[in-house]
């Protein structure tokens, strides 16, 4: 899980200057969420796009579903486990409403309980 210190850090918004309405995102989410820049593909190329992306930077799309409320301005969520150092992190890669913008993000509080099923669902397949 990030910590506290990591998550309070300013960023750069796409945009330049500082964006202090956004946690800040680790190195790893940004060079994540810049790898899959300029996606359109819709609902049919997510999977395969963050799959690549999470593959480039050593890690690995553990499952995608329909955001269906869960957060905002998303449409899917993936939920994508990345090194950290010398551990794994679960994040999230979002596809906007639109289908065509993903974002990265770390979890929080209000998708806590993927991350815990994230967790679980590592386990069964560590367990096979």
């Amino acid at each position: 899980m990030i910590s506290p210190e990591i998550a309070a850090r300013p960023q750069a918004s796409a945009l330049g200057g500082i964006d202090h309405t956004e946690p800040a995102l680790p190195m790893e989410l940004v060079e994540l969420e810049l790898s899959l820049e300029g996606y359109a593909g819709g609902d049919a190329g997510f999977c395969e796009a963050v799959r690549q992306a999470a593959g480039r930077s050593g890690g690995e799309l553990l499952f995608d579903l329909p955001a269906a409320g869960l957060i905002e301005d998303c449409r899917r969520i993936a939920v994508l486990r990345i090194p950290d150092g010398e551990n794994m992190r679960v994040v999230l890669a979002l596809l906007d409403q639109n289908g065509t913008e993903i974002r990265m993000q770390a979890p929080d509080e209000e998708t806590a309980h993927l991350v815990r099923f994230a967790d679980a669902f590592i386990e069964v397949l560590e367990r096979i």
